[in-house]
């Protein structure tokens, strides 16, 4: 077997469970990889290492590496190495085009070290169907040839694999052109299509359920985050009035009797359970609701035939079956195409095992894409659409990721609310994909269910106080989004809708500093803020005409998405963020290139985030009067020197 290196580096496990299918693929193609974490120095060393070595690592925060890379990067980033070390490297943010590519890539290399072309390589797989092109990945060297994946951490991926498996459909019949696919049932040409479906994953764990006889069992959620504080939700207010189109919260945490610390811009983690009656659904679902207490004991089937195959570790042991579903595996989680092919071993019924092999094919992309990926079904979605599929738990404990803890930007600063954290959210509400009722978000339906008896306006009426919930919340890694060290440097805030917690931060932070100096030399603050309506969801309204009229704020400039100019003569206000800042060019990038200023950009960063940077690029420009690329060259370097910073998702 012909081997290479495979390091990743991940903050989520999706870089983790990239690897691991380039691992399990690699057999099939003739390779052996050596998979470890990146930071497992120990067991790989890259100055004597000869063979070649691949590199899958996502980005986390504001571009920054994963924690696991941190040591990594750092080792690389020695300025004694040379310059041009990594400059030949192919960032691709469609993984599946990218890891067909590689088996090419590492064909070409070990042909080349051989002098002649190996005979019964394996041929690019290759369909009309596909978007795009396989990619070859580019190679440089660091003592070995380098092929180095690298990842956003949306983790935006096609789980494809390349093993062809065909399922033949029989004869075809006539087309009908306007049928439209669902969930459950396909449309021609896909109806009438030979499969090209991956291969079934190998199972490699084994349950054993056991009685708990009694045991108490503690309701403390396992976390692998440290430290991790248990507080008190001291107030919670919602923003918007009842018509707007989305529901914002704030909610208070009292932190004083604890060690928890923040600065304006940083951003936490509130760890949070899936929804008690999802988890009771999938319990029934599953045929294991009397046995919800039975405590999990986990163990790798000494016949497996998975290469490397290792308990999860977000599975701790001894823990109830209710415990587990509830804490620890994150059931609303979009199941890989991986998952849909297990599944379609369980289920009994032809016709729903042909579907579920049609969404994990290769020809079934679009409807995989459509049906399951961008409408967040869920397993317990494809449990309910497709009834003869009755999966043993050790494939659910295989496949269902770690229930990530949830990300929130601070929205208060400790100089002005001393022992408090402020956070704010919307309420995420979307249909289910296979039944009638709105679902909310795993954190913002949970949160907002938590705060509702002490939610104001709307706290109890009858005087009685609520008992205070608490929540856990771990700080997140140190990031660079904050306010500048020296005061007098121009600052641009950019956050439409919920984006604007960071500032609200930043600027009571502002007024707390002024007035401990008030013959400091304080820069202009511009504020873009966003929002449908100004009656109905304009955040924090009165606390911005505070700040403005204190000199605080020098510039608040708002957007609203949904209104019309009042009158004819009226000027119609600024459609989007992006509209006001191309209004405004001029002076914002003065205040950037003349005044070396800093622009913050929080919110979308699919379509918002985007938008924001041409426009920068764009009044960039015009100032300088140079072309496109010369402005955008001029944006990397504010990026480099931290003056362009981003906390989008």
């Amino acid at each position: 077997m012909r081997r290479f290196l495979l390091l990743y580096a991940t903050q989520r496990g999706q870089a983790k469970a990239i690897a691991e299918e380039i691992c399990e693929k690699a057999d099939a193609h003739g390779f052996s990889a050596d998979l470890h974490c990146i930071s497992e120095s120990d067991k790989y060393d890259l100055r004597t290492e000869a063979a070649p070595l691949v590199v899958v690592v996502s980005t986390t925060g504001n571009g920054d590496p994963p924690d696991t890379a941190r040591k990594f990067v750092k080792a690389i980033q020695d300025k004694t190495l040379p310059g041009d070390l990594l400059a030949h490297l192919r960032l691709e943010l469609v993984v599946e085009p990218w890891i067909n590519g590689l088996w090419a890539a590492l064909e070409k290399h070990f042909a080349s070290r051989r002098g002649n072309e190996m005979n019964g390589t394996v041929a690019m797989a290759s369909n009309p169907s596909l978007s795009s092109e396989p990619v070859t990945p580019e190679v440089s060297h660091i003592d070995s040839q380098v092929g180095l994946l690298r990842l956003d951490d949306s983790g935006r991926r096609d789980s494809e694999v390349s093993e062809q498996n065909v399922v033949n459909r029989g004869p075809s019949s006539v087309w009908i052109a306007d049928f439209e696919s669902s969930l459950t049932q396909s449309a021609p040409p896909l109806s009438q299509a030979s499969l090209n479906i991956p291969a079934s994953p190998p199972e490699y764990l084994q349950v054993d359920l056991q009685e708990a006889l009694g045991q108490e069992e503690s309701r403390a959620p396992v976390t692998s985050v440290d430290p991790v504080f248990h507080v008190p939700i001291s107030k919670a207010v919602q923003l918007t009035t009842n018509d707007a189109v989305k529901t914002t919260l704030l909610i208070e945490l009292d932190i004083s009797k604890t060690d928890f610390s923040y600065q304006p811009g940083d951003a936490f983690s509130v760890i949070c359970p899936n929804s008690d009656s999802e988890v009771e659904r999938l319990l029934q679902r599953l045929q294991l609701a009397d046995r919800r207490e039975h405590r999990v004991f986990l163990k790798i089937k000494a016949d497996t035939k998975k290469k490397g195959a290792a308990l999860p570790q977000h599975v701790p042991e001894g823990r109830s079956l209710q415990f587990l579903f509830t804490w620890c595996l994150e059931i609303r989680a979009v199941p890989k195409k991986a998952f849909l092919r297990a599944l379609a071993e369980h289920s009994s019924d032809g016709a729903e095992r042909r579907r579920l092999q049609e969404l994990c094919s290769r020809q079934g992309t679009a409807d995989y894409n459509r049906l399951v990926r961008d409408a967040r079904a869920c397993l317990l979605d494809l449990l309910l659409a497709f009834p003869s599929c009755q999966p043993p738990l050790s494939l659910l404990l295989e496949h269902l990721p770690k229930l990530q803890p949830r990300p929130y930007s601070c929205a208060s600063s400790s100089l002005s609310h001393p022992g408090k954290l402020h956070f704010i959210f919307n309420i995420v509400e979307f249909s289910s994909h296979t039944t009638a009722e709105v679902r909310r978000g795993v954190c913002t339906g949970w949160l907002a269910t938590l705060v509702e008896p002490i939610l104001q306006p709307n706290a109890r009426a009858d005087g009685e106080k609520a008992p205070a919930p608490k929540i856990y919340i771990a700080p997140r890694t140190a990031n660079s989004f904050h306010l500048p060290g020296e005061p007098s440097a121009p600052v641009i805030m950019v956050g439409p809708g919920t984006g604007i917690a960071p500032f609200i931060g930043f600027l009571q932070h502002r007024e707390k500093l002024q007035e401990h100096h008030p013959a400091g030399h304080f820069g202009a603050t511009w504020l873009f803020f966003g929002c449908r309506h100004k009656d109905r969801d304009y955040l924090f309204r009165d606390e911005l005409r505070h700040f403005l009229k204190c000199g605080i704020l020098t510039h608040l400039k708002v957007s609203c998405s949904r209104e019309a100019p009042a009158g004819e003569e009226e000027e119609a206000p600024a459609k989007y963020v992006q509209d006001s800042i191309q209004r405004h060019g001029q002076q914002v990038a003065r205040a950037l290139l003349q005044e070396r200023g800093y622009v913050y950009v929080c919110g979308d960063a699919k379509n918002m985030a985007k938008d924001v940077n041409d426009t920068l690029v764009d009044i960039i420009s015009k100032e300088v009067g140079g072309g496109k690329l010369e402005a955008m060259k001029m944006l990397a370097t504010l990026k480099e020197e931290k003056r362009y910073l981003q906390d989008i998702w």
